[in-house]
């Protein structure tokens, strides 16, 4: 039956993206269908949904930045979130069971919280989808809301490991040693190329790393996240994440559809799940005074609160895992689904218009700002005019700063967003400054003056070359624009 359910997705998933949401509610969509045509799981499918689950956590292991995760308005915001959202929604919810109302009727307190933990999730393919459609991936409030999203999900792999109820085997302390690999896996990941043979070898990983973990009685989705860890640090990991990025996507459209073949929703069910999303302000509204507290803008909270502001598949991993060990009933994971499915249709419009929205509302907003702002978001200052901006320092960006250094002396500055790029041009002794040229708050930080003459930008986005081009002229700049083709 796979040919069918393959055309069903196909189909209800092209109908969903013509009116403007993301395809995978129309791949929920389509498992309700399946489930009202009588087609039931098989073993293909759920396989297929699981490979997609592993390559999911593969991929997030390879972006893995342990030294990003560590700030503590990355960590600090997304565990506090988790932690107060789960605690209040949760005890919101186990005061409702005394109400004796349907499917609430079911839930005792523990199962309240796990079903308010589930939902404390935010969608990482949504977040990742808004930010790439904007061109701000590599933004600040970009790499906020990625910091928070991965935080998210470490949190969630904790808790898939956790339930197998189980203690693994007295050999699974061998594990500890899988470090020792790094070398003699990276040697074959530089012989492999760039094609055919480097897919295999990122299934190989996954797979293998899958399946000892499971032998060892350890959660097999652990393994791939720690083969992606592994591998994190690779020049060409980027590469290979990219290279699994379509395969990725592919496969976890089956895990959507298994969702919703767990049966129809009931009015019922679709009520409780159109409720849910009365929590997506509070959810909202803790984000952003969070942000905040930890001496964020108001524009990037805001502007990494709106992706955030959803309900998540990781949230239906977790409720799936509490179905499967019988915590919950089958059909609040049907109620999860749809209200994810729901809080997209409620999100995209926000983050359409995201910084119209900020740009509205901006008096009120920055009302709640700290007094004391963090390091990077400091005026910026130098002692002599400048003539020569280069943004992005990378290997085209610092050749570029060197030649243009020839010619303007120390009248030169570079721009990068990452702090280690800048730390180690410093120590070249070239003048770079840490700040994201895609955020229209920045200019307002950084004034280079009317003697510059030159602004180098060497991206290969031109998204965001589009991008840093409108906001320099809208700044004032006045001189010549160079970028790359």
């Amino acid at each position: 039956m796979e040919p069918v359910w393959i055309l069903i997705a196909f189909l209800v998933g092209l109908a969903v993206r013509q009116v403007g949401l993301p395809p995978l509610v129309g791949f929920l969509c389509a498992g309700f269908v399946l489930s009202r045509m009588g087609i039931e799981e098989t073993e293909t499918l759920t396989q297929l949904a699981d490979l997609g689950i592993y390559l999911l956590l593969f991929s997030i292991g390879l972006k893995l930045d342990l030294r990003g995760l560590a700030k503590p308005v990355v960590w600090g915001v997304a565990s506090t979130h988790m932690l107060a959202f789960t605690v209040v929604i949760g005890l919101g919810i186990f005061a409702l069971t005394f109400t004796g109302l349907g499917l609430f009727a079911e839930l005792n307190f523990w199962t309240s919280m796990l079903v308010s933990f589930a939902l404390s999730f935010s969608s990482t393919v949504f977040a990742v989808k808004v930010l790439e459609s904007r061109a701000e991936m590599n933004s600040r409030h970009g790499d906020e809301t990625i910091g928070v999203l991965i935080t998210q999900d470490i949190v969630a792999i904790l808790f898939l490991t956790a339930s197998m109820g189980k203690l693994p085997s007295p050999w699974a302390l061998l594990l500890l040693a899988l470090p020792l690999l790094r070398i003699p896996l990276k040697m074959i990941f530089e012989r492999v190329g760039h094609g055919e043979l480097l897919i295999l070898y990122g299934l190989l990983l996954v797979l293998g790393s899958v399946y000892l973990f499971d032998l060892l009685q350890v959660k097999p989705d652990l393994g791939a996240l720690v083969a992606g860890v592994i591998m994190g640090s690779h020049p060409k990991a980027n590469e290979l994440s990219k290279s699994l990025l379509s395969l990725k996507d592919l496969l976890l459209v089956a895990f959507f559809v298994t969702i919703g073949l767990q049966g129809v929703p009931t009015l019922e069910q679709f009520g409780v799940a159109t409720a849910l999303l009365l929590l997506l302000p509070v959810k909202a509204v803790m984000f952003f005074w969070l942000m905040t507290r930890f001496r964020l803008r108001a524009r990037t909270s805001t502007l990494s609160t709106l992706p955030l502001s959803n309900y998540s598949e990781f949230g239906l991993i977790v409720g799936a895992v509490g179905v499967s060990a019988g915590w919950i009933q089958p059909a609040w994971l049907l109620v999860a689904a749809i209200a994810m499915s729901l809080s997209f249709v409620c999100s995209a419009p926000f983050n359409a218009v995201a910084h119209r929205l900020y740009a509205r509302h901006m008096r009120t907003l920055d009302r709640y700002e700290s007094e004391k702002r963090l390091t990077d978001d400091q005026h910026i200052a130098f002692d002599q005019p400048i003539e020569c901006v280069v943004i992005s320092m990378g290997r085209i960006g610092t050749a570029a700063y060197d030649e243009m250094s020839q010619r303007f002396g120390d009248r030169v500055v570079g721009l990068d967003l990452d702090p280690d790029v800048v730390a180690s041009h410093a120590n070249e002794n070239r003048t770079v400054i840490c700040g994201d040229a895609t955020d229209p708050d920045f200019y307002a930080r950084f004034d280079a003056g009317s003697s510059c003459k030159v602004a180098i930008i060497a991206l290969l986005s031109t998204s965001e070359v589009i991008s840093i081009s409108r906001l320099l002229r809208a700044s004032g700049f006045t001189g010549l624009i160079v970028a790359m083709a």
